[in-house]
């Protein structure tokens, strides 16, 4: 399988950099959705387009009867100007900074092997190709529209890989959270707001904004266990206006908030709104809370990271496989497949043999750069922990 890829892989980089150099933002990829048609014609799968965003469905039916194994790529860029020096770059306001156009071939790729091997296959593989990862909710929105139903039953297991900046083709993966999940907290204390020189004639939202501030903080150092954590970042502060003199009738925060476990973020759900109007009426005022879940956190299956471990071993050398010795705070919507289906999730290092991994820039940066030819080892590794369920 790995000499075939290397065989396919100038199709695979070809492919890659066309999705680099035309960026797509959010839900509607049209272009993207197309090249993604174009690169699968010829492999006699059953294609289906999404309807509220541009994804793709495709279906490899097996030679044999058996289960339905999932492999997910996600196709959206970032919206960032690219500062790379890459002959193929961006030339608009996006940029594919979080490695999606390699998913996307690589995924490519996997269906390629897997097209060769269909006889062989006890079974049918879905391949995701999924819009707005970036904005957390593309994978709920194909959920939605019935992706799991595809190939005419759910899933057994879902496998996805992610590029990242490291020391090349190195993968990485371990049982359990891999990924914190996310939620953004927004507060509005509403007080009165009068004139600077008479507070007392007031209900000034600002002190309690501050004790607001550090009263977070305290709610997750004191109410969730450390070996389960949580991360609160206020980021925000805003209240009164341009004139130092007055008290504003409101002030409010900002903030974002990463946590490791659905019991977490159940805890966070049900008592962050709690303490915020209680710190609020403590100071005379009343509070708006917001508290939005963009995606949960990313958990993998025990027996199936195990597995995939065993795997990836198996086809590349104990030398390029570890086990992730802890989770990342980082986030990836892919969590909400490994909600509903068991399945797991990869890291594969992608940055340039000729760069130091150790100073690299990171994902997200305008600066990143991966090597496309990790593309035949991600294909390769995808079609591999598919086939290793169906036979």
């Amino acid at each position: 399988m790995r000499e075939e890829a290397r065989r396919i892989l100038p199709e695979l980089v070809r492919l890659r950099r066309e999705i680099h150099a035309d960026p797509e933002l959010g839900l509607r990829l049209p272009r993207t959705q197309r090249r993604v048609v174009a690169a699968l014609q010829g492999l006699d799968l059953e294609i289906t387009l999404g309807k509220e965003l541009d994804s793709v469905v495709a279906v490899l039916r097996g030679g044999r009867p058996g289960p339905v194994v999932l492999l997910r790529a996600d196709m959206d860029a970032l919206p960032m100007r690219e500062q790379t020096d890459v002959p193929y770059r961006a030339r608009g306001e996006a940029m594919h900074a979080c490695g999606h156009d390699l998913h996307v071939a690589g995924l490519v790729g996997a269906a390629m092997l897997l097209y060769g091997r269909r006889e062989e296959l006890a079974g049918d593989v879905v391949f995701m190709f999924q819009p707005g990862e970036e904005v957390a909710d593309g994978a709920a929105r194909m959920i939605a529209e019935g992706v799991f139903d595809a190939a005419g039953e759910r899933p057994v297991a879902a496998y996805g890989i992610h590029v990242v900046p490291g020391e090349y083709g190195i993968f990485s993966t371990r049982p359990g959270p891999l990924m914190a999940g996310c939620a953004e907290l927004d507060v509005v204390v509403r007080g009165r707001g009068g004139h600077a020189s008479a507070p007392h004639l007031t209900i000034d939202p600002v002190p309690a904004l501050a004790e607001l501030v550090q009263a977070l903080q305290t709610f997750v150092t004191r109410r969730f266990d450390v070996f389960d954590p949580v991360v609160l970042t206020t980021t925000q502060l805003h209240a009164g206006g341009a004139a130092r003199n007055i008290i504003s009738d409101e002030a409010g925060l900002g903030a974002t908030i990463r946590m490791l476990s659905e019991a977490a973020l159940d805890q966070l759900q049900a008592g962050l709104p709690e303490l915020v109007k209680g710190v609020a009426a403590a100071h005379g005022c009343a509070a708006d809370v917001d508290l939005r879940v963009l995606c949960p956190p990313t958990v993998n299956d025990p027996a199936l990271a195990a597995g995939a471990l065993a795997t990836l071993s198996a086809a590349f050398g104990d030398e390029r496989v570890r086990v992730s010795p802890a989770p990342v705070m980082g986030s990836e919507d892919f969590s909400y497949v490994l909600r509903e289906v068991p399945g797991v999730f990869v890291f594969l290092r992608a940055t340039p043999r000729d760069v130091d991994h150790e100073t690299a820039a990171p994902n997200h940066s305008p600066h990143v750069v991966f090597d496309d030819a990790v593309l035949a080892d991600q294909a390769v590794a995808l079609a591999s922990l598919a086939a290793g369920h169906l036979g």
